[in-house]
C-alpha cells in the first residue's frame, strides 16, 4: 500500500530534509592527488567549524582523516585559494605538505611524525601564504607560488613562483625561500616541471584582467643549480586565456586556451580536439587542472558545454571517449597515477589510473577513479549517501529561455516535488530565483540539498546561467563585459517572468537571492525590477565605488574595469549601478546575510547599504556571523541561514511551513 498523498498549500509541506541535514552535507571534495598508489584528497568538515582536512584512502579501500582538528587544509592566496597539498610516498611513508589556514604557513607532515614548518610567519600585512605546492624530493624543496605582503593594504601585495627547502631552514627565515623569477607579473600559477626537468611552464596575468579575460603562458629553461633563465611568452595574450598549463610523457607543452572562442587543448599550437565545447574554465582558484596528461600520451579531461564530462581524448585521433556512470558533472580537479618527479620516471605499471570528482541531479560530489585499462570508474571516497529518501529530492529541468533582444538565457528548473504532498488545485507555487557568484562561474546541474530544503517544502528555485556565465563559450561569457548590474539582471528577470507567463510560477511570489556576485544581482533586482516580493542578499557586493577604491581583496580589485568600465572614463556608472546608491527604491522585504571576516565582500558594504534604508520602513533582517568569511562553512551559521531565508519567504509569500524559527524583520 502506497502513503496517502496530502492535499497541503505550497510551503507548508513537511520535509525531512531540515536545515541541520542541509548544512552537514555542504561543500564538497577537492583537490584530488595521488600519493604512491593511494587516493588522496581535501574534505570539509562543517560541524568542526568549517575546517577543510585530508583524507587517505589506503590500499585496503579504508578511507581515513589523516589531519585532526584544528588543522585547516586551506590556503587564502588571491583570498579564494587553490591546490593546497602535495605529497610522495617514500620508503618510510607519505611525506605531505600542506597550507594551514589559522597561520597560512606551509608544513611538513613526514611519515609517522608530527607536523613541521617550513615557512615563517610574515608581521606585515596579510602574511605570507602558500599555494599549488609540488614536492621536489631530489631537490629537497617545495616549489609553489608565494604570495607576500609588503604592507597593510589589500593590494600591498606581490606573487612570485618560489621554492620552500625542504629541510625546515625557512621556517624562522624569509632569506631562506629561493624565488625562482622577478615579480614582474601581478598574478601567477605555479610551476610545471617538463618531464627531464630542463625547463618549467607557468601562466601569468596583469591588471586590471582577470585569468579568464587574458593570461600568458611562459616557460623558462632551468639552469643545473635550480634558477630559472629568462621567461618567454609562448602563447596568450590581452583577449587569450590560457587556462591550465602541462607537460606531456614526451615532453611536449599541453594548454588549454580559448584563442577560438572556446577553451580547447593544444600540444605545441595544435590544436587536439577543436570543438565548440569547454576543455577549461574560469581560474578562479589557482591549481585548477581541467586535463591531466598520461604516460602514454591520452589526457585525462573533463569537458563539455553547459555541464561536464569526464573523458580520455586521443590526442592522435582527436576523439575522446567518456566515462560511463551516473556522473553528470565533474569538477576541475583531475590526478593520474604517479605524478612525474622531476626526473619524468613513471610509476610502475604506467599512468593508467585518474582520480576526479564527479556529481549529479541524484549524487553529491563523489571521489571517482577511472582505470583506464578496463574503462571502467567507480566510487572510492567520499561516497554519496542518501540522508533521506531520494524520492524528495527536486526533479531538476534544463531549459534555455529567450531574453531581451532574443538572447538564449540558459537555466535549471527545479519545480517543488515532494512524494507525500500535492497543491490545491489551481494554486501556483512561488518560486525563488538563484543568481550564481562569480560573476564569472555557473550553476553546475547536482544534487543540492539547499535545493531540496525548499522544493520538498513546495518552493520552487530556478537557477540562472545569466549572461556572463561560464560553460557556454567567450560570447557568451563576455555579455556581462561593462554590463554587470544589467544583462545579469535582465536575465534572471526574463527567467522568473517567463516562468509566470506559462503558469509555472505565481507572479505574486517571486524571489531573488544570491551570494557574493549573485549578492549584488539579487540586490540591485531589488532595486531596479518590480518582478521580486522578496530577497535573499549573501555577502554580496553593495557599493562599486567603495568596493573597488580599495574596498576588496588584490585579485579582484580591478574587476569592475571590464565588468563596468573603466573608471577613469565612467566614474558616473559606478554610482549609477551601485544599490546602495539606490536603496531607496527598495521597498520589497529581504534578509542581508554576512560574515563579518570577509576581506572580498567586507561587512562596511552591508553597513553602508542598511544605513540609505534607516529612514524607510521596508521589513528586513541583517544577520552577521562572526567567524565567517566570504562563504559560509560552519554549520550552525548555514541553519540559521537557511531558516532565516524560509522564513522571510514564509511571512511575505503567506506560507506556514513547520518548526521553523520566525525572523525578526526591522521595519
Amino acid at each position: 500500500m502506497g502513503e496517502t498523498v496530502r492535499t497541503l498549500a505550497y510551503g507548508s509541506w513537511p520535509s525531512p530534509i531540515d536545515a541541520a541535514l542541509a548544512a552537514a552535507h555542504d561543500g564538497r571534495p577537492e583537490d584530488v592527488g595521488f600519493v604512491g598508489d593511494e587516493v588522496w584528497w581535501t574534505e570539509p568538515r562543517p560541524t568542526e567549524e568549517g575546517r577543510r582536512t585530508l583524507v587517505r584512502r589506503r590500499a585496503d579501500g579504508s578511507a581515513e582523516p589523516v589531519l585532526p582538528a584544528p588543522w585547516n587544509v586551506r590556503t587564502r592566496v588571491i583570498e579564494y585559494g587553490g591546490r593546497a597539498w602535495a605529497g610522495v610516498m617514500t620508503a618510510d611513508g607519505p611525506l605531505v605538505v600542506f597550507a594551514n589556514f589559522a597561520d597560512q604557513r606551509l608544513y611538513a607532515l613526514p611519515p609517522g611524525g608530527e607536523p613541521r614548518p617550513l615557512t615563517p610567519v610574515s608581521p606585515v600585512g596579510g602574511g605570507l601564504r602558500w599555494a599549488e605546492p609540488q614536492l621536489l624530493t631530489e631537490r629537497g624543496e617545495v616549489w609553489c607560488v608565494l604570495e607576500e605582503f609588503t604592507g597593510d593594504g589589500p593590494t600591498d601585495v606581490r606573487r612570485v613562483p618560489a621554492a620552500v627547502p625542504l629541510d625546515g631552514s625557512a621556517a624562522d627565515d624569509r632569506d631562506a625561500v629561493r624565488e625562482l623569477t622577478d615579480d614582474r607579473h601581478r598574478f601567477v600559477t605555479g610551476p610545471r616541471l617538463s618531464p627531464d626537468g630542463r625547463r618549467a611552464a607557468w601562466l601569468a596575468w596583469d591588471h586590471p584582467r582577470m585569468p579568464w579575460d587574458g593570461t600568458e603562458l611562459l616557460v623558462a629553461d632551468v639552469r643545473n643549480d635550480g634558477t630559472f633563465a629568462e621567461p618567454r611568452t609562448v602563447a596568450g595574450g590581452p583577449e587569450e586565456s590560457i587556462a591550465q598549463v602541462d607537460w606531456a610523457a614526451d615532453g611536449a607543452l599541453l594548454y588549454a586556451s580559448d584563442r577560438t572562442g572556446w577553451w580547447n587543448l593544444y600540444r605545441d599550437d595544435v590544436p587536439l580536439c577543436p570543438r565548440e565545447e569547454e576543455f577549461g574554465g574560469p581560474l578562479w582558484k589557482l591549481g585548477q587542472r581541467w586535463f591531466a596528461p598520461l604516460d602514454n600520451g591520452l589526457i585525462a579531461v573533463v569537458h563539455g558545454r553547459g555541464a561536464t564530462a569526464l573523458g580520455i581524448l586521443d590526442p592522435e585521433t582527436g576523439e575522446v571517449v567518456d566515462v560511463a556512470g551516473p556522473w553528470t558533472e565533474f569538477a576541475p580537479t583531475l590526478a593520474v597515477h604517479g605524478e612525474r618527479s622531476e626526473t619524468g620516471a613513471a610509476p610502475p605499471g604506467g599512468w593508467g589510473r585518474v582520480a576526479a570528482v564527479g556529481a549529479s541531479p541524484r549524487s553529491a560530489y563523489e571521489v571517482v577513479e577511472l582505470d583506464t585499462s578496463i574503462g571502467r570508474a567507480r566510487v572510492i571516497g567520499a561516497p554519496h549517501d542518501d540522508a533521506v529518501d531520494p524520492a524528495y529530492y527536486p526533479e531538476p529541468q534544463i531549459r534555455t529561455f529567450t531574453g531581451p533582444d532574443g538572447r538564449e538565457i540558459h537555466a535549471h528548473v527545479y519545480p517543488p516535488h515532494n512524494p507525500g504532498c500535492v497543491a490545491p488545485g489551481g494554486e501556483l507555487p512561488p518560486f525563488v530565483i538563484w543568481a550564481h557568484g562569480g560573476p564569472t562561474g555557473r550553476s553546475p546541474l547536482v544534487l543540492d540539498l539547499e535545493i531540496a530544503y525548499f522544493t520538498s517544502r513546495g518552493i520552487g528555485v530556478a537557477e540562472v546561467n545569466y549572461g556572463g556565465s561560464t560553460g557556454h563559450g567567450r560570447e557568451y561569457r563576455n555579455r556581462l563585459r561593462e554590463q554587470w548590474g544589467v544583462v545579469d539582471v535582465e536575465d534572471c528577470a526574463a527567467v522568473a517572468l517567463a516562468l509566470a507567463d506559462e503558469g509555472t510560477a505565481d507572479r505574486e511570489r517571486l524571489a531573488v537571492r544570491g551570494g557574493s556576485a549573485g549578492g549584488w544581482t539579487a540586490a540591485a533586482s531589488l532595486a531596479t525590477t518590480d518582478v521580486y516580493a522578496c530577497g535573499t542578499i549573501i555577502f554580496p557586493v553593495l557599493d562599486l565605488t567603495g568596493w573597488s577604491a580599495g574596498g576588496t581583496h588584490d585579485f579582484e580589485s580591478q574587476y569592475l574595469e571590464t565588468l563596468i568600465g573603466p573608471y577613469a572614463e565612467v566614474p558616473g556608472r559606478y554610482a549609477e549601478r551601485s544599490p546602495t546608491e539606490h536603496a531607496d527604491r527598495i521597498t520589497a522585504p529581504f534578509v542581508l546575510l554576512q560574515g563579518l571576516e570577509d576581506v572580498i565582500c567586507p561587512p562596511v558594504q552591508c553597513e553602508r547599504f542598511l544605513a540609505r534604508l534607516a529612514d524607510r520602513q521596508v521589513p528586513h533582517a541583517y544577520l552577521a556571523f562572526e567567524g565567517e568569511g566570504h562563504g559560509f562553512r560552519r554549520a550552525e551559521t548555514l541553519v540559521r541561514a537557511l531558516e532565516a531565508e524560509l522564513s522571510l519567504y514564509a511571512q511575505v509569500f503567506n506560507l506556514n511551513p513547520r518548526g521553523i524559527p520566525t525572523l525578526e524583520l526591522n521595519r
